[in-house]
């Protein structure tokens, strides 16, 4: 069985300290593992599990990498989509990439918790059984309450050993349907967890969107091998079809079962499923980080770089990161998506990246900035190398506030300690890297016309993002 975790989404409804460019599932917001961790941590135990796929936006594809490596797992594949495809053509590419047609899939999205993991790995193990039988298998969720966010499964009264077959898949309800779907004991949430052969759903596929089906092909065999990344064309990539494995697939097919899972399992989608899954104080308010609560109750407060006092606050959401605030009702909490598509309207970064911007080689983050300046703290981890570059319309100062670094200036290179300085002119070819044990810290001022991101023309880089 492989595992095969998607990892597509971006995770706009816990903004602010979910963003375009570091979206919920690698974030550690239940346990101090990241989503994704979890996601692959939970199946230990189980037998017989090859080496695991991982599909991702190309932009990830290094907090991947890395967060994988921290928990010690090495991936078959990690799959790189450079444009956003949906479930279908992801879980295809897994599929073609599988070392034999009959290996069953466990697809798995990478931002889930689920809290009862025996009852998890029983479900899985007796997907894994009815999957080998040619059955293409989904986990229904015992509806504990009338949700309206979730679209919902309608089992037929057609057993197959632990699984019913499936009758529908049906749109998220308003409240009068999904209360009576709840009470009537015949519909599950719609996890958008799968367990099939490739075999199985790559014929299922042809039968159903052979169009879909014939890019993806197309797509990988063209794709190129960069570290441990499968980077699929994008310009093949680009023209298939776009959809969810629901649609295209499964409610198309005679061959689809749903097993009944009963496990705590949320897909914490929003501000308010996050605080039910996250431990809570006497009052009922789950916190995170440097709080002081008084007469508040039942919230969710973070505070991510300031002391956040909380008094006389009921039923709210408040997050704190470096660079915005964020208060609502908990019942409104589904609106954040709205401030996301006013940001993205206004152009504005706040949408898609923190203060703190992750790269390959390490991090770096806005100190300060003015009209023609900026300052920003980097830190380099040991063996991290920034890509030989140069800019058009700034210069930059670097001084070395903990470790070593080794710096190409031009035609120079040199070597900095504590305390030590450089100065790269306007146009000038430079690199940094970090030959030391522990992690460099630099502290870099920029001046000049234009101090943008964009302003990097790439020679050579070890990542692979000339």
């Amino acid at each position: 069985m492989i595992p095969v975790v998607l990892s597509g989404g971006s995770g706009t409804r816990l903004w602010p300290l979910s963003r375009g460019h570091y979206p919920k599932q690698f974030l550690p917001l239940v346990t101090k593992q990241t989503m994704v961790q979890e996601t692959l941590l939970r199946l230990s135990g189980l037998k017989g599990l090859k080496a695991p796929i991982a599909v991702c936006n190309e932009s990830h594809r290094f907090m991947m990498a890395e967060q994988l490596w921290e928990i010690g797992i090495k991936p078959a594949a990690i799959i790189l989509e450079p444009v956003g495809k949906n479930t279908a053509p992801a879980v295809a590419m897994a599929a073609l990439s599988a070392t034999s047609p009959d290996d069953v899939l466990l697809v798995l999205p990478a931002d889930h918790v689920i809290a009862n993991i025996p009852a998890f790995h029983l479900a899985v193990s007796q997907a894994k059984e009815l999957a080998q039988q040619g059955f293409l298998v989904t986990f229904g969720i015992v509806a504990s309450t009338p949700e309206t966010g979730y679209g919902y499964i309608k089992r037929s009264n057609t057993a197959h050993g632990a699984a019913f077959a499936v009758e529908a898949f049906v749109e998220k309800p308003d409240l009068a349907t999904a209360t009576d779907y709840v009470q009537s004991g015949a519909y599950f949430w719609n996890s958008g967890m799968f367990a099939f052969t490739a075999g199985s759903f790559l014929a299922e596929l042809a039968a159903f969107n052979p169009a879909m089906l014939a890019v993806c092909r197309q797509a990988l065999a063209a794709a190129k091998t960069d570290l441990d990344f499968t980077r699929v064309d994008k310009a093949l990539f680009s023209t298939c079809p776009s959809d969810s494995i629901d649609y295209a697939v499964m409610e198309k097919t005679t061959k689809a079962v749903v097993i009944p899972l009963d496990a705590g399992w949320n897909d914490v989608g929003s501000w308010s499923a996050l605080w039910e899954v996250t431990d809570k104080d006497a009052f009922g308010n789950a916190i995170s980080g440097d709080v002081l609560t008084v007469d508040s109750h039942n919230s969710y407060i973070h505070a991510g770089n300031k002391l956040v006092a909380a008094i006389g606050v009921d039923n709210l959401v408040i997050v704190e990161t470096d660079d915005a605030v964020m208060i609502a009702p908990k019942d409104r909490v589904q609106e954040v998506k709205d401030i996301v598509a006013q940001l993205k309207a206004a152009r504005r970064s706040e949408a898609d990246i923190h203060r703190k911007v992750y790269r390959p080689w390490g991090h770096y983050q806005a100190v300060d900035e003015g009209t023609r300046h900026q300052t920003k703290r980097m830190v380099v981890k040991p063996g991290g190398k920034l890509s030989v570059q140069k800019h058009h319309h700034r210069a930059e100062h670097w001084v070395v506030v903990k470790g070593t670094a080794l710096v190409t200036k031009g035609d120079e290179q040199l070597l900095l300690t504590e305390n030590e300085s450089t100065y790269i002119p306007l146009g000038v070819v430079h690199c940094l890297e970090n030959p030391g044990v522990i992690p460099l810290e630099i502290v870099e001022v920029q001046s000049g016309s234009y101090l943008g991101e964009d302003d990097i023309v790439r020679f050579n880089d070890m990542y692979g993002r000339v």
